[in-house]
């Protein structure tokens, strides 16, 4: 799978542009300059501006194929040209057409906020993923390849992004399958460990990188291997939007347990600043905080029990009275909502 930044990507674009410096090409250029320009005076709307463009992206393959600058041109060629064309057009579009609505913005927002609660407790066993199939460094490339994502501008790009998550995965289960010399069972392993892949990425913005390589990258490169995958990692946003119990493989109510747990654990992680780097690995870290807290809400952590007057004295068991009714009312709380209150420390201790 070629890469987003791979010499042949940079020639596709950089030798299209190239071409379309040249004289020659002053009527390419107007239609381009028009077309942009004439978009410019509408509305946004995703679905109308991606009928427009793919318009425009056929009327232009066809110009450009009975174009004097490409008459000798190898399928090869043109097909690069093409693919210097969509990321130039939506390069040009890119602050119009991606992640540009409030709705896509909400998508956006409750998708990555489903996976995190997800990742607190989502195990590969969850989605019946075979041991035989747990890799960590397989899976640790693919989770790398689809968070690159928003590095891109182009559909072409960003779908590259996602095609070789993909192709990981589908590696994956092919040397696996000739070292145990089992037989692959396509889909119903291959979407399971995307599913997986997709929760431990949290790929930024992943219902709007869907969205936007759905409605702008050229229809006629949908096709094939690109639109397997490509469906297949919309079925993985969807089956991320939708999980319940059964969907993995535990009673509902244990999952609605699991959830409300790691509600807890993120609101605890972000009132925490220290948590953000690990409760686990950061005593200096929680030490900092301490320190920085001292002057308010603990003026006795540096302070020596001899050195303390009646007064202070005083003070201080009011401030063990007032923790002490605190966490008898938060432990009431967990309790009511089944939360066990040392998996909940100890989902915090592993974020």
């Amino acid at each position: 799978m070629e890469s987003p930044t791979s010499a042949a990507s940079r020639v596709d674009f950089y030798g299209f542009l190239d071409r379309m410096r040249r004289p020659e090409a002053a009527d390419l250029f107007r239609s381009i300059k028009s077309f942009l320009a004439s978009l410019s005076l509408d509305e946004p709307s995703a679905e109308a501006d991606g009928a427009r463009v793919q318009a425009f992206f056929a009327e232009m393959e066809a110009a450009i194929r009975g174009h004097p600058l490409w008459a000798d041109a190898t399928h090869q060629e043109i097909d690069h040209a093409l693919e210097g064309l969509e990321k130039y057009i939506m390069t040009k579009l890119f602050d119009r057409t991606f992640a540009a609505s409030p709705e896509d913005a909400a998508a956006d927002a409750e998708v990555s906020d489903k996976i995190g609660l997800l990742q607190r407790f989502v195990r590969p066993h969850h989605l019946d993923i075979p041991k035989v199939l747990n890799n960590e460094a397989s899976w640790l490339i693919a989770v790398k390849e689809l968070q690159k994502i928003n590095s891109f501008k182009s559909p072409w790009e960003k779908l590259l992004c996602m095609m070789s998550c993909c192709q990981v995965i589908n590696n994956l289960l092919l040397n696996v399958s000739m070292t145990n010399d089992r037989t692959p069972s396509g889909a119903d392993e291959f979407l399971p460990i995307l599913i997986y892949i997709t929760i431990k990425a949290n790929p930024p913005q992943l219902h709007s990188n869907l969205k936007f390589v759905q409605l702008f990258r050229r229809e006629t490169k949908l096709v094939s291997e690109v639109e397997y995958y490509l469906t297949n990692l919309i079925s993985a946003k969807m089956f991320i939007i939708n999980v319940n119990g059964h969907s993995l493989s535990i009673e509902e109510s244990e999952f609605q347990k699991h959830m409300e747990s790691a509600k807890l654990g993120t609101q605890m992680s972000v009132a925490s600043p220290s948590s953000s780097q690990g409760l686990a690995t950061s005593t200096s870290g929680l030490q900092k905080q301490i320190d920085a807290e001292a002057g308010s809400r603990f003026p006795f952590m540096d302070s020596e029990t001899e050195n303390l007057t009646q007064a202070e004295l005083k003070q201080l068991h009011g401030l063990y009275r007032k923790t002490v009714t605190r966490y008898t009312l938060l432990s009431k709380a967990l309790r009511k909502l089944s939360i066990d209150e040392d998996q909940l420390l100890a989902s915090v201790d592993d974020s």
